[in-house]
């Protein structure tokens, strides 16, 4: 679950469905699913959802396998958004057990104003649903303090922390997946740049977790994370973001909400995408 839950979405709604989502499986996959939660590998949890915040989870796994399947080392996993901490913590946590489970280490980074949401620009923010002073974060100094070494937490305006940052990408730790939340069309098509930088320094394929696509009846591809993210496509002819369609298909609890917020985006300009390295596709696909 969120640690940013909009007005309407009370935690215990949102586990009543997590709760839902098991019990209308078959019966045997309800049972095999409590043998793995005593039993199973990290691997299995993920599988069978079982591991907190399974976007996370499912994102950095797979993208760690990517990242193995190239040579790599490391990769740089990112929240935009991070108002009270719980989802970067999650991110290191999860990120360690990814790294104990693939050997590829993990770089997180987690960004946020400090300060809460601005004021929204205008309806393309959603302001019937969010408003100006949401999610503060609360002691960020204490929060940036507590983080352990290979996380990082930057502060400001990510319009203007977005691009300094991205120059400081590196090809041994590419970007690998990364979590958008951030509400507004406004402050997704700040960040977005952050996706701009030189191809080396993203796996070909890069995960991107939009936490706001939907949810809630305003939701339209004229405002919000939506809309930001067709002006993206509209604008940068090699580098496409777009939902990963096939992924319900590969996965035990199909009908989960977190599946529709998984994309790719499609880093064209890569040298792999250009056809100077080969992949084997079994190993490679999902």
């Amino acid at each position: 679950m969120s640690a940013k839950m909009p007005p309407g979405r009370p935690i215990m709604a949102m586990r009543g469905k997590l709760f839902r989502e098991y019990l209308t499986q078959p019966l045997h996959i309800t049972l095999l699913a409590g043998l793995v939660q005593l039993f199973g590998t990290f691997r299995q949890k993920v599988a069978f959802d079982l591991v907190r915040r399974r976007q996370t989870a499912y994102g950095l796994l797979q993208a760690a396998d990517w990242a193995k399947e190239l040579g790599l080392e490391a990769i740089t996993a990112i929240e935009v958004g991070v108002a009270s901490g719980a989802g970067l913590w999650n991110l290191i946590t999860v990120g360690e057990r990814v790294t104990r489970e693939t050997g590829v280490r993990i770089e997180v980074v987690g960004f946020d104003s400090g300060t809460g949401l601005p004021p929204p620009v205008d309806h393309r923010d959603h302001p019937e649903v969010w408003q100006g002073g949401d999610f503060p974060m609360g002691d960020a100094e204490a929060l940036r303090r507590a983080l352990p070494e290979g996380a990082r937490l930057i502060l400001g305006d990510v319009a203007e922390t977005v691009p300094r940052f991205r120059d400081e990408l590196r090809a041994e730790a590419p970007v690998g997946y990364v979590m958008v939340d951030v509400d507004y069309y406004s402050s997704t098509k700040a960040c977005l740049p952050l996706l701009l930088g030189p191809p080396e320094v993203y796996l070909p394929v890069t995960i991107v977790y939009f936490d706001d696509i939907g949810g809630f009846p305003g939701a339209n591809d004229w405002c919000g994370e939506r809309l930001a993210i067709r002006e993206f496509n509209d604008e940068h002819p090699l580098r496409k973001i777009q939902r990963d369609e096939h992924l319900r298909y590969r996965r035990i609890y199909k009908d989960s909400d977190w599946i529709e917020r998984i994309y790719h985006l499609h880093v064209l300009d890569h040298p792999i995408r250009q056809g100077t390295r080969r992949i084997a596709r079994p190993a490679y696909t999902a």
